[in-house]
């Protein structure tokens, strides 16, 4: 039996005692008695809000009033944060002086369940133990964890939130992107949640800590912000994260070690999350937490979790298993690239079940994030089984010979390449055979242009193996039909517009000689112009306004694969020797007899100028509409409209993937006009609410000009062909790119990125709109890319009529392929 005065001297050691070891404590003051007991004494002191609560600083202030309180019949819980710790119980003393466990007195007036294997003492005291009735009432008590989450919905959904006293493992190779993981969750905690972060960096600095949180935060460039160039508005959100900057404490020391952590940690009042960040699997003298170190890091970070009861995440460098299995956290989350360079893919796993719960990532490293993509398949092996053993010999062979690679012992090889090599251990390790097969064409291009080992004996054995696994991929893929019905289709680096890259001189007028001139052509269509266009936006205005907001991802353009459809990659060798990836379909039995035709439309980029929307001066901040204005063009915040349909892709394609922290994306007008279309349709409820946009006065004639001498040309020089035609291509593409290039050094009479990326929607939008056509007159549409490439599974020589076929703009080439045949690549 303690005093008050002793009790609330002692009162942290004798609640971690109760928390840790079961031990209750007997309280006198003067005639009040009270019990410090563990919470499995009583659960239904975890409901939140049953009982009065206190924080452990605070009740050790007001303690001798909470004695008073608790023996005249009303527990008092105690917090540690807002997780309860122990509870403070009424004890009748006469029934108490009959028993040797003061736990045996609690009055039936607190309604508790209480055991009696717990004493004061801890010397001899036998284990503590709970019937199954105390663990259904605590589990049924507590209801939701309201543990930390990473604010994204898809891997929140898989892991159920970061769970006090365990410790969770984000396991990725160098470079992809596990820190990032790990800051979503302090974010999240720390600016959303408004709980306490303790943030152990061992690899970057908190002023990199801090660019990252703004970056992510505001959607500005990470590189940028590495510069110290921050926008007004960047500026404006880094003075309001100052006011938050309390629940977020940054600790970047060189010499940060698990032990430091765990020492820290408790003197952190209200502690909800602590984020390592990270364990490094190769060693370094300078960081304690790296090497052969790491596994007695990760005990003493596990132990610190079931102290504290708090969660704790810690980022590591590598995902090979070996180094994982020796780590031993509770929970782990692993990361691995998918087929879609857009994606990666997050298993959940937990130490007794092996995987439970997986989700896709939308990476955003530019802006030092990730964005929630959904849900993902999952693959149990089931229990802490052996995964069965997957994948051929050689592919085995190459997983042991990256080890050194993909463990982080090594150091030498390319990112890109130590990110494939560390996926296909994970898989293989896994039994994951799709992930296995959704890998091959990564390794197989791997492979087949084989990165720069160094001149060590790891090097030289990753070397062979990397030449046995060509050898044999190329033996057994290429050149060689599918049996299956299938067909190879030309992916990105099929379409000439994509393949050309600004070069010095590029922005210079073509000479006389050239077969088209289409820079001076596009700059005397702007020109023209009564509205008196601004052609470029001022470098010091482009931080600011509506600039920053626009991306590539605005296109819109489709990347989409009948659901009931299995698409794979393929290497594939063009006639110019050049190794690429396509697109093999295999369409199921239960589509009936039929060919698949290829639709290729010709010219969808400058088609597109005919008609496209612009505003020819300046955006403006129009912020919220009621409702679209046709009098106006440029980009508007919406959100994603539902689309049910499962036989066309959503209308606003790639644009759906990196929606933000509300979910809404910005558009530009074809999208905006589009959506109006089909609501005028009855395809869509209802538009979609603009929340904020940024307009100019439009103007759809703007570069109508250009396209009128781009149709003409293309008339003549499409029947001459040959070096005039791939001329004409080439500058084409040229003067399209150079609306917007995207380095300071690329020079260019335009800089007008709304311009660009509102022609390549409108291309975007007419290409869908004609295969919608198609398909509500009965047409089965298989794969739709990009601007310009469609598959449909039709009857033999019976293309959809929605389609024009010829060579002008707008119009297509359309090719019938046998099942099994291969289409060797597009023309266009």
């Amino acid at each position: 039996m303690k005093s008050a005065t002793e009790a609330r001297t002692d009162l942290f050691a004798l609640v971690k005692a109760a928390e840790k070891d079961g031990v209750t404590t007997l309280i006198h003051k003067r005639d009040d008695h009270a019990l410090l007991a563990p919470l499995d004494r009583f659960p239904a002191a975890r409901q939140p809000g049953a009982f009065p609560s206190h924080l452990l600083s605070a009740a050790q202030k007001d303690f001798g009033d909470l004695i008073s309180r608790a023996a005249h019949g009303e527990p008092q819980v105690l917090r540690r944060s807002r997780t309860p710790v122990a509870v403070l119980l009424p004890v009748d003393t006469n029934s108490a002086s009959h028993s040797s466990d003061p736990a045996a007195g609690l009055a039936a007036s607190a309604g508790g369940a209480v055991n009696s294997q717990g004493t004061q003492g801890r010397g001899g005291a036998p284990r503590r133990l709970a019937t199954l009735g105390d663990t259904i009432g605590s589990v049924l008590a507590s209801g939701p964890s309201g543990g930390p989450t990473f604010g994204l919905p898809g891997l929140d959904a898989a892991t159920g939130g970061l769970q006090p006293g365990l410790l969770t493992l984000v396991a990725a190779p160098p470079a992809g992107g596990g820190s990032l993981l790990g800051l979503a969750a302090a974010r999240q905690t720390a600016l959303v949640d408004g709980r306490k972060v303790l943030y152990a960096a061992s690899g970057p600095n908190r002023a990199d800590i801090f660019r990252r949180i703004l970056a992510a935060e505001t959607g500005g460039d990470y590189p940028r912000l590495k510069q110290g160039r921050l926008t007004e508005h960047e500026q404006q959100v880094a003075e309001e994260l100052r006011q938050q900057a309390a629940v977020l404490l940054i600790d970047d020391g060189s010499d940060l070690t698990a032990e430091a952590i765990a020492e820290t940690a408790p003197h952190v009042e209200d502690l909800a999350l602590v984020v390592v960040d990270r364990l490094q699997a190769a060693h370094n003298a300078r960081l304690p937490l790296s090497g052969d170190r790491l596994p007695g890091a990760s005990q003493v970070l596990a132990t610190l979790a079931r102290t504290l009861h708090v969660p704790v995440l810690a980022v590591v460098d590598s995902a090979d298993p070996t180094l994982l299995d020796l780590l031993d956290a509770d929970v782990t989350l692993t990361l691995a690239p998918t087929s879609d360079p857009a994606k990666v893919q997050v298993t959940v796993s937990e130490r007794d079940f092996g995987a439970i719960g997986s989700a896709y990532l939308g990476p955003d490293l530019l802006h030092a994030r990730f964005l929630d993509a959904g849900a993902a398949p999952l693959a149990v092996t089931g229990g802490d089984g052996p995964a069965p053993s997957i994948g051929t010999a050689v592919e085995r062979a190459l997983a042991d010979a990256a080890l050194p690679y993909t463990s982080g012992a090594q150091q030498g090889l390319p990112a890109a390449a130590t990110h494939v090599l560390a996926a296909l251990r994970t898989a293989l390790a896994g039994g994951d055979q799709k992930a296995l097969a959704e890998l091959r064409p990564s390794l197989a291009e791997l492979a087949a242009g084989p990165p720069s080992v160094p001149e060590t004996a790891e090097g030289r054995a990753l070397a062979a193996v990397l030449s046995s696994y060509n050898t044999g991929v190329s033996a057994s893929t290429l050149g060689h039909p599918a049996a299956a019905a299938s067909v190879h289709v030309a992916d990105d680096e099929g379409d000439e517009e994509r393949e050309q890259v600004l070069q010095p001189g590029d922005e210079e007028d073509e000479p006389d000689s050239a077969p088209f001139p289409a820079l001076k052509l596009l700059k005397d269509a702007v020109g023209r112009s009564k509205m008196h266009p601004i052609k470029v936006i001022r470098i010091e205005d482009r931080e600011s306004g509506p600039w920053p907001l626009i991306s590539e991802h605005m296109d819109g353009e489709p990347r989409w694969v009948h659901p009931d459809v299995t698409s794979s990659r393929v290497p594939y060798i063009r006639d110019n020797g050049k190794r690429v990836r396509r697109d093999k379909l295999d369409v199921p039995a239960s589509f009936g007899a039929g060919v698949l035709c290829l639709i290729d439309r010709n010219g969808s980029y400058p088609s597109a100028c005919s008609a496209v929307p612009l505003a020819p001066n300046k955006l403006l901040h129009t912020g919220p509409l009621a409702a679209f204005d046709k009098a106006s063009a440029g980009i508007y915040l919406i959100d994603i409209p539902v689309w049910t349909r499962t036989d066309m892709p959503h209308p606003l394609g790639r644009i759906i993937d990196r929606p933000d922290a509300q979910g809404r994306v910005w558009v530009t007008t074809p999208h905006i006009k589009q959506l109006e279309r089909l609501v005028r349709d009855g395809h869509l409820a209802a538009m979609p609410t603009i929340y904020d946009s940024w307009t100019g006065k439009a103007n759809e004639s703007l570069v109508k000009p250009f396209y009128a001498a781009a149709r003409q040309a293309r008339m003549e020089l499409v029947q001459a062909g040959g070096e005039p035609y791939k001329a004409y291509k080439t500058r084409l593409s040229i003067a399209l790119r150079l609306l917007w290039p995207k380095r300071q050094e690329q020079k260019s009479p335009f800089w007008r990125p709304d311009w660009r990326m509102s022609m390549v929607a409108e291309a975007s939008v007419r290409h869908w709109t004609t295969a919608f056509k198609a398909v509500q007159e009965g047409h089965t549409l298989i794969a739709l890319r990009n601007v310009d490439a469609a598959v449909f599974w039709t009857g033999p020589d019976t293309p959809p009529d929605t389609y024009r076929i010829g060579t002008g703009f707008g119009e297509v080439k359309g090719k019938f392929i046998q099942p099994g045949e291969f289409i060797p690549e597009g023309d266009d």
